[in-house]
Order: structure tokens, then C-alpha cells, then sequence
């Protein structure tokens, strides 16, 4: 998929290629594009281009887990039945992949998460989740760039500025990039 973005950003008359978590959206001029050669190009374009060919990083991300940075890491632990040290180990032993950002600049959502760690987001969201905050949503995990409301887990945070508009890409992750979790400190 990501490679197959990379490519339709080069094609005649594309204005935005925007990767999703399982979807591709591709925006073109109407009055200059010709819509069937796109769909055609769309259609030999998975055949064609193999995701080796999509440039990606590998990128670790330091995590202060539990105690007031993840103040939902204590009922996860209970919730799925580890310890709060189990927990932290599968959720740094897991290699994650960027699937897409979204929600704000920067929100990387992320598979790749054990499946004893799938937890349903909050039944009721905080108003203010703090900016660098780790948390699990469902079957992925994610890290908020910025302060704001949010329903996800809180199993952590870290110190890394994940969006900064003055540099070049913007966002610390991108759509295929690779992620490991590393503890910094474990709080109960």
C-alpha cells in the first residue's frame, strides 16, 4: 500500500495520495486527469510495485510506563491478567508498523500489538490526554502528539516531540515505518 502510494504521488494530475489502514485515497485534477487511465494505473500498480520498494524507518520510542504518565496501565495488567512488568514487556518486545496517521497531526496508528494486550477503548474519554501519551485502542497502539481529548488506554508517555511543524517531514512517523516501545521506568 505504501509503496504504491509512493508511486501515485508521481502520476500525472494527483493532487494528494493519502494511505489508510486499509485503503488508499487518491485525489486528481478532474479537468486535467483522465479518470480510467488512473483506474488502470491503480489497478497494475498493485501488481507492480512490490512494498520493498517503500522507504521506511525504524524508530524506538522511550516510554515512561504507568504511575501518572499511564494511569491505565494498573487496570489493563488486571483486565487481560499479567503483571504490570508482563504487560510492559509485551508491549516493548512487539514490533509495530505504522498503518496511517490521523485523528490530529502526527497520531500514528499503529498494528503489531500482542493480543493478550487488546483492550477496548474507554467507555468514557478524558477531556485532556496529555501530549506524548502511549495508549491502546482496541487491537492498536498509538501515541498522542499533542494535549487533547481521548479515549484510548494510557499505558505510558514519552518525552519525543511526535509533530513539530518546522521540520521536514512534520511528523515523526510516517505510514509503514517501523516502531519499538523502549521503557524508560515501570510504575505501579
Amino acid at each position: 500500500m505504501w509503496a504504491l502510494a509512493d508511486s501515485a504521488r508521481l502520476w500525472p494530475h494527483v493532487v494528494e495520495v493519502v494511505p489508510g489502514m486499509n485503503n488508499l485515497t487518491i485525489v486528481f485534477d478532474p479537468l486535467q486527469a483522465d479518470y480510467q487511465s488512473l483506474a488502470e494505473q491503480l489497478d497494475s500498480g498493485w501488481d507492480t510495485v512490490a512494498e520493498a520498494d517503500a522507504v521506511t524507518m525504524e524508530i524506538e520510542i522511550p516510554v515512561h510506563y504507568g504511575g501518572a504518565d499511564g494511569p491505565d496501565l494498573a487496570a489493563l495488567a488486571r483486565h487481560v491478567g499479567l503483571s504490570v512488568d508482563e504487560v510492559v514487556k509485551r508491549h516493548t518486545q512487539a514490533e509495530y508498523v505504522v498503518f496511517f496517521l490521523g485523528f490530529q497531526p502526527g497520531f500514528a496508528y499503529m498494528g503489531g500489538l500482542d493480543r493478550t494486550l487488546h483492550m477496548p477503548r474507554r467507555a468514557e474519554p478524558r477531556l485532556e490526554v496529555p501530549a506524548g501519551s502511549v495508549g491502546i485502542g482496541g487491537e492498536q497502539t498509538g501515541i498522542y502528539p499533542a494535549a487533547s481529548p481521548g479515549g484510548w488506554q494510557l499505558l505510558g508517555r514519552t518525552d519525543l516531540k511526535l509533530f513539530d511543524p518546522t521540520r521536514n517531514p512534520p511528523t515523526l512517523m510516517q505510514p509503514g515505518d517501523r516502531v519499538r516501545f523502549k521503557a524508560l521506568e515501570v510504575l505501579a
